[in-house]
C-alpha cells in the first residue's frame, strides 16, 4: 500500500518551540533547531509574530504541550494524533525518534534507549542481509527501516491500525513502502494464512502486550509462523520482561514452550526470545 505523506512542513515539539521563542525574545535574527524530530538541523528566521523556514511563514503556538508533536496541516499546527475508537498519538522522546501510544499505552521502549536504536539491535539478531523478512506488527516501521539498511531482499510488513499508518506518514523516521518494503493494512493473526509456506527467511514479531493481543501469543499462531518460515530461519519475538513474582506468570517461559511445540528452538535475547526453525 502507499503511505500518504501528510505534508513536508515542520514538526514541532515543546523543546524546539522553546528554542524559537527564546530566539525571538532575545531579538536574534536566526536560530538553529530541528524541525524533523532530530534527523537534521535547520536555520530558521525569527520575527516578532512568526518565523520563516524554507520561504514559508509559520506562527508561534499559543499553547505547546509536553509529550505532543505538532504538524503543519497547511493552515495551522495540529497535534499528531487521531481518535477513532481509540486515541493513537505520536509522542516525542529525548532520543529524537518518536514512540507512539494507543489509549495512553506506550508501544515502544524509550526509558533507556532510543526506540529506533532498540529496533536496530533486535533486527541485527535475525541477520537480514539478502533475506525475505516478515514484520508481523509494523507499528512505526523501525524494524523495517533497519531491515532495509541491512540490505534485506524484501520486507513484508503488516499493521492492522490505519491510524498508526497515518502516523507513519508524519514521522520522518518511518520508512516509505517501495520496491523492497511491502506494507499491508491487516491483522497478521488472520493474514498469515495467505502467506505461502516456507516463503520467508526471518520473522520479527513485536506484538502488543498479551492482555491486548493474546491471539498473537497463541499456539495456533506459532504453528503458522513455523509454516511460513523456512528451515533454519530465525525469529525475534518480543515478550517483555514481566516479573513472574508479581504478575503470577512467566510469559517468556510460556512462549518458549509453545514455540517448542511448533518446532522452534529458542533462547532469551534482549527483551524477548531469539528462535530458530528446526
Amino acid at each position: 500500500m502507499a503511505v500518504t505523506l501528510h505534508g513536508t512542513g515542520p514538526l514541532l515539539t515543546l523543546g524546539e518551540h522553546r528554542i524559537l521563542v527564546a530566539a525571538r525574545d532575545r531579538g536574534d535574527a536566526t536560530v538553529e533547531c530541528s524541525l524533523d524530530l532530530g534527523r537534521s538541523t535547520a536555520t530558521v528566521e525569527t520575527g516578532e509574530d512568526g518565523w520563516t523556514w524554507r520561504g514559508c511563514r509559520y506562527p508561534y503556538l499559543d499553547a505547546c504541550r509536553e509529550r505532543t508533536i505538532y504538524f503543519w496541516d497547511g493552515d495551522a499546527f495540529q497535534p499528531a494524533s487521531r481518535f477513532a475508537g481509540s486515541l493513537v498519538k505520536l509522542v516525542p522522546t529525548e532520543w529524537g525518534a518518536p514512540t507512539f501510544e494507543i489509549d495512553g499505552i506506550k508501544m515502544l521502549p524509550t526509558l533507556q534507549v532510543s526506540p529506533y536504536e532498540d529496533a536496530g539491535r533486535k533486527v541485527a539478531l535475525v541477520e537480514p542481509l539478502g533475506k525475505v523478512v516478515l514484520d508481523t506488527c509494523g507499528g512505526l516501521g523501525y524494524f523495517a527501516a533497519w531491515c532495509l539498511a541491512g540490505r534485506a531482499a524484501r520486507v513484508l510488513s503488516f499493521e492492522k491500525n490505519p491510524d498508526v499508518i497515518w502516523l507513519r506518514g508524519l514521522n520522518p523516521w518511518s520508512p516509505m513502502p517501495g520496491d523492497r518494503l511491502e506494507l499491508e493494512v491487516g491483522d497478521i493473526s488472520c493474514e498469515i494464512a495467505r502467506i505461502p509456506a516456507a516463503s520467508v527467511d526471518a520473522v520479527l514479531h513485536d506484538p502488543p502486550r498479551f492482555g491486548i493481543a493474546g491471539e498473537l501469543y497463541s499456539q495456533a499462531f506459532y504453528d503458522q509462523l513455523a509454516r511460513v518460515l523456512r528451515r533454519r530461519g530465525r525469529m525475534f519475538h518480543y515478550t517483555g520482561m514481566p516479573n513472574a513474582l508479581t504478575s503470577g506468570r512467566d510469559l517468556p517461559r510460556e512462549v518458549a514452550a509453545r514455540l517448542r511445540r511448533a518446532g522452534f528452538e529458542s533462547r532469551p535475547a534482549l527483551d524477548g526470545l531469539l528462535a530458530f526453525r528446526g
